[in-house]
């Protein structure tokens, strides 16, 4: 497994992306969208993060039965035709196709999904000569062509579904669907609302005590520890100096607290492996007190960048390797 690259401390003191270094940037959000950062929390720059009002993504999935399954071999002339089999017997199938549907909504229309009840529409079935579901099964220019019989990981079912457009653009199926549905905006649950809230309205301490009251009266809500996480760290990196920050951490390398500082200044700007790197290489080097401070920082930056990012698998395999 590879270390991080290196980081420079004397580059980052001027940022040319125009962006000031404590927005945190949507890549670094994780699942919780904290919204848009006002000015008041921001720094005096006043440039704020992503807003939490983003579009809803469409869906392109209908529902297939035998009367209509003629149209949708012909649609396939134009837009492939995903038709996935599953039966209520089998929540494993359902599961499965809820899935491999978020993932033909994410090709915006160069797929379509058509889901068939197979209890139900038996003839169906038996066309593409189903035996178990799910079963997975694509059309293109009205000819069958079989993907899977079985559950598969969702990035294995990503890889066959580009493939799937390869051969489709060798046929000339190279058509793109109209949304069959807008997806409904999720609602957030009320603590998140009122934290949301008042992040937007530069009430950094409130939304702090909102996430706070929600993980006291549910301490499993991974959303409002991953959230909580990100108000820890617009708190710290909003009141301080950037420029003095990162003098500070190049003047003096074994400096915990500048490197923990400038460690959260990366983060919030994007650079979350220079932030790790700089974390794994003071848990080596520090003792006592000292190593277990940044051990903590590490771990809570984890929790801000989100425990399913590759950045962070690698970094908490170094930092098992760095402490045993």
């Amino acid at each position: 497994m590879s270390e991080f690259p290196q980081h420079n401390d004397q580059q980052r003191q001027q940022p040319n992306t125009g962006a000031p270094e404590h927005a945190v940037p949507a890549s670094v959000r994780g699942a919780v969208d904290l919204g848009a950062m006002p000015s008041s929390a921001a720094g005096t720059s006043g440039a704020a993060a992503p807003s939490a009002g983003a579009e809803h993504g469409a869906s392109y999935r209908v529902n297939i039965t035998v009367q209509d399954f003629q149209k949708y071999a012909e649609r396939s002339a134009t837009v492939p035709v995903v038709v996935a089999l599953y039966a209520p017997q089998s929540p494993e199938s359902e599961t499965f196709v809820e899935t491999l549907a978020q993932l033909v909504d994410s090709y915006q229309g160069k797929l379509l999904l058509g889901t068939v009840d197979a209890s139900k529409e038996q003839q169906i079935a038996q066309v593409f000569q189903a035996q178990t579901v799910p079963t997975v099964v694509a059309m293109v220019g009205g000819q069958a062509v079989p993907l899977v019989n079985s559950t598969v990981p969702a990035d294995q079912m990503r890889q066959l579904l580009d493939e799937l457009l390869t051969v489709a653009a060798q046929n000339g199926v190279t058509g793109t669907a109209e949304p069959t549905a807008q997806a409904a905006p999720k609602q957030l649950p009320p603590l998140h609302q009122d934290a949301l809230d008042k992040l937007e309205a530069g009430d950094l301490d409130g939304a702090e005590a909102s996430y706070n009251k929600a993980l006291a009266e549910n301490p499993g809500d991974k959303d409002a520890k991953l959230a909580l996480a990100q108000v820890h760290l617009l708190q710290r990196v909003s009141a301080m100096d950037a420029n003095a920050v990162r003098h500070a951490a190049a003047d003096d390398p074994q400096d915990v607290r500048a490197a923990l500082d400038v460690a959260d200044l990366d983060v919030s700007g994007g650079h979350v492996e220079d932030a790790f790197r700089r974390l794994l290489q003071l848990v080596r080097t520090t003792f006592g007190d000292d190593k277990d401070t940044v051990r903590e920082r590490l771990v809570e930056l984890f929790d801000v960048v989100g425990s399913e990012d590759p950045r962070v698998t690698t970094a908490r395999g170094q930092l098992m390797r760095a402490l045993f």
